[in-house]
């Protein structure tokens, strides 16, 4: 895709009222506890939804912005509250300080060129490894394409942390974690920080 092709994109408006969406699903769905690093959904690709406009999917998406706010996350992909599928929330501010509110079905990162691709080295932190950071080069902006739950088309774009975000989320339903892309060293380091705390919010735990 050309910068032309990316100035042309007609994006999905997750501004607007976002507050107001946020609080309107959360008050419909019920916080459900967070999978952590072992889970086995965490691990393996999330399957692709085909039904659109269920009932399930409506509680499903309101479930995990409840769940989101209970952990007082910014993103919150299916298979961390336990489910198999290609489905993430997001309530999350951009570098300018922009809330942006929504969620994505079937989501895919656009590949940029080259020449767009500037890495920001930022801190990321995970729900699903309570309590620990790491620095993780990044591409500093992201364009995001998927369905919202009527399977109508959404496209999402964003820069920074905002970025971050919808590239983490993305990253879940295909199987990885955040420490996935570490040095053996910094998972290590990663691991160790998550093992020294407790987390705020309610966990799964793995068998065994």
């Amino acid at each position: 895709m050309s910068q032309q092709d990316t100035e042309q994109t007609a994006f999905t408006d997750d501004v607007t009222d976002a507050e107001e969406r946020e609080a309107a699903h959360r008050a419909r769905g019920t916080a459900r506890p967070i999978t952590v690093v072992g889970n086995p959904v965490l691990h393996h690709p999330c399957r692709p939804v085909s039904e659109f406009g269920t009932p399930e999917l409506a509680q499903l998406i309101d479930d995990m912005f409840a769940s989101q706010r209970a952990a007082e996350g910014v993103g919150l992909a299916a298979n961390q509250i336990g489910v198999d599928l290609r489905v993430f929330v997001y309530d999350c501010p951009d570098d300018d300080g922009v809330r942006h509110t929504g969620h994505i079905i079937n989501p895919v990162i656009d590949d940029l060129p080259a020449d767009q691709r500037i890495l920001d080295d930022g801190n990321e932190g995970c729900l699903s490894v309570p309590g620990a950071y790491a620095e993780l080069p990044r591409p500093d902006y992201a364009v995001c394409r998927g369905q919202d739950q009527h399977g109508n088309p959404v496209v999402v774009g964003g820069s920074g942390f905002f970025a971050r975000c919808l590239q983490h989320e993305t990253d879940h339903l295909n199987g990885y974690l955040y420490i996935d892309r570490l040095s053996k060293r910094d998972r290590k380091d990663a691991l160790k920080q998550m093992a020294e705390l407790t987390p705020k919010y309610e966990t799964v735990p793995n068998e065994g």
